[in-house]
This record gives C-alpha cells, structure tokens and sequence, in this order.
C-alpha cells in the first residue's frame, strides 16, 4: 500500500512539473519599429551649381547654401536660408550674396516644392549693387539627411533700367539636412 500510494504521488508531481513548462503566459508584442524618414524641419548646409543669363552674357555659378526650416503644419513649410554664389564668364568674375524667405509645400514625405524672395548684393573689383530675386524650386530627399534641389530664379537690381528681372539664375544642388 505504501508503494502504491508513493508511486502515485511520484507519478503526479512528475506530471505536474512537465505540465508546468507548457504554461501559456499572455505576452505583448514588441512594437514594430518605424525609421522617423526624412525630416525638412532643421538647419541645412549645401553646395550648388548652374547659370545665370542676362540679355547680353552667360554666367557660370558655383556657391553654397545655409538655411532653417521651419513646419508650423505638417504639409506647410516656412524657412530662411543665406546663399553665396561665385559667378564668372570670360570677361567678369564676383559674388552674389542673398537672405531669402522660403515658404512650401511638403508634397510627400520625400519631395518638396518651395517659392523664395530675397535680397541681396553683387560684389566686383570693390562695386556693390543692390539686388533681389524671387523664384521657385522642387527638393527631394534621397536619404534620411540629405537632399538635392533645384531652382530658378529672376533677379533685377534696385536701379530703374525699365525691367523687373535683368538676369535668370538656374541651379541645382545637394543639402544634408541636420
């Protein structure tokens, strides 16, 4: 009788202990991680390249940018950005110098489309002259940091020579966004 009722109990804590590691304990799910993607908002540096045109010559262009955006809504961007180009042709060499104002339209999370208003000045042999500019441009962004973008732009200068643009600056470039 006492073998009986030790083999019993052995046998039922034997199941016990195996029926033990079968538990099913509820669990949550790890969430699934999302990258953030690209993000316009921030301060950005760049590098650009391209043409200006005025009635009588043609300019090469070579300079950089530095600008902040800013997203008061999700798709309507507001930003300011500072611009230096080197422009040269076979008679004139100098530098642009421009503050412009951009506002766009974030149209997906990886494109960009913007209008921009600035003034600024070109610089030659020691002569300034006043200028502004407005325009518009399209930025993609091709990885989590960086951009390329292109634009066109009409300048004139603050002197009255009886046209709204005497030039047409195109350029395109590449931005990494901080």
């Amino acid at each position: 009788m006492i073998r009986t009722a030790l083999a019993v109990t052995v046998a039922l804590l034997s199941t016990a202990a195996v029926s033990a590691a079968d538990l099913i304990i509820p669990t949550t799910p790890e969430p699934i991680y999302e990258a953030a993607g690209f993000s316009w908002e921030g301060l950005y540096v760049g590098a650009r390249a391209g043409g200006q045109w005025f009635p009588a010559a043609g300019y090469g262009v070579l300079g950089g940018v530095v600008g902040f955006n800013y997203l008061p809504t999700d798709n309507l961007l507001l930003g300011a950005e500072v611009t230096g180009d080197y422009t040269w042709n076979d008679t004139f060499q100098g530098g642009e110098f421009f503050l412009n104002a951009r506002g766009g339209v974030v149209v997906s999370d990886v494109a960009l489309i913007y209008a921009l208003a600035g003034a600024g000045f070109y610089a030659n042999n020691g002569n300034a002259v006043g200028l502004y500019q407005l325009g518009a441009g399209v930025e993609f962004a091709v990885t989590d940091a960086i951009s390329l973008r292109g634009e066109l732009a009409g300048q004139g200068s603050y002197v009255d020579d009886g046209r709204f643009f005497d030039a047409y600056k195109a350029t395109a470039g590449v931005a990494y966004h901080f």
